[in-house]
C-alpha cells in the first residue's frame, strides 16, 4: 500500500518538474515474474525507474537502509520501503545465497524484481561488468529478463550530489525480453551464468548507449579512491 501511496503522491511532481520520457513500455510484461535488469547510474534511478510502470516493482537494497536509527533512520525505512525494497544482506557467502533465494520468492510470487547487475552505482556514468546473480535469478526461476537502462540520471544527480539538477530530463529505455531458455538447468554451470551476464549487460550497452569498461563497478571505485588520495584530491 505505501508503494503505491509514495508513487500517486510523488509521481504527478516528478513528470511536472523533470518531464521523465519512456520508451519500450509495452515490453515489460503486464502481468507474471519478470526481472527488469538495469544500469545503476544515480540514487534518482529510484524515482523514475518505475514511474511509468503500472506495475509494482520490487528490488533488493541493503539492509543498511532499514536498520538506521533517530530521524534519519526512519525516513531511510520509509523511504525504501516506499519504492518497493526489500532488505537483504549484502556481505557475502551464505548472505549471497540468502538474496538470491530473496529474490527468487519475489519471482515465485508473480512479482516484477528490479535489480542492477553492477552491484552498485556507476562511478563516473560508465557501464561496468556485471555480477552473475542475475543470471542465476533468470536461470533458476525462468522468468524473462527485461533490460531497462536508465538515460541521464547520471548528470541529474552525480555521486555525492543530494539534490537533482533541473533542466535535465531523466529517461528510460525498455528493452525486449531476453530468452535465456536454452540455458535452463545450467545455473551451476559458472562460464553459462558470465555468458548470461554478459548478454544482458550487451544489451544495456545498446539501449543506454554507455561505454563499457570490463571491470566491476565497486573494483572502480576503490582504484579511484586511491588514485585521489595519491594526487591529493
Amino acid at each position: 500500500m505505501l508503494y503505491w501511496v509514495v508513487k500517486a503522491i510523488l509521481g504527478p511532481i516528478l513528470r511536472i518538474v523533470f518531464r521523465p520520457w519512456a520508451e519500450g513500455v509495452e515490453n515489460v510484461p503486464k502481468q507474471g515474474p519478470a526481472i527488469l535488469a538495469g544500469n545503476h547510474l544515480s540514487f534518482a534511478d529510484h524515482f523514475f525507474g518505475p514511474l511509468n510502470l503500472r506495475r509494482k516493482v520490487i528490488s533488493l537494497g541493503k539492509s543498511d537502509y532499514f536498520t538506521g536509527r533517530g530521524i534519519k533512520g526512519y525516513l531511510s525505512r520509509l523511504f525504501f520501503s516506499g519504492v518497493g525494497t526489500v532488505p537483504i544482506d549484502r556481505s557475502g557467502g551464505k548472505a549471497s545465497e540468502a538474496a538470491l533465494r530473496t529474490g527468487l520468492r519475489v519471482l515465485r510470487e508473480g512479482h516484477l524484481l528490479g535489480i542492477y547487475p553492477e552491484g552498485t552505482r556507476s562511478p563516473d556514468g560508465r557501464l561496468y561488468k556485471g555480477k552473475t546473480g542475475v543470471a542465476r535469478l533468470a536461470l533458476e526461476s525462468r522468468a524473462p529478463v527485461v533490460p531497462w537502462a536508465m538515460i541521464n540520471t547520471f548528470e541529474m544527480m552525480p555521486p555525492g550530489s543530494h539534490l537533482p539538477k533541473l533542466g535535465i530530463r531523466p529517461g528510460i529505455r525498455f528493452g525486449k525480453p531476453l530468452d535465456f531458455s536454452r540455458y535452463y538447468g545450467m545455473e551451476e554451470d559458472r562460464l553459462v551464468l558470465r555468458a548470461v551476464t554478459d548478454e544482458i549487460m550487451y544489451a544495456l550497452m545498446e539501449l543506454s548507449e554507455q561505454e563499457y569498461v570490463d571491470k566491476y563497478a565497486a573494483s572502480a571505485k576503490v582504484e579511484m579512491e586511491r588514485a585521489a588520495r595519491a594526487t591529493g584530491g
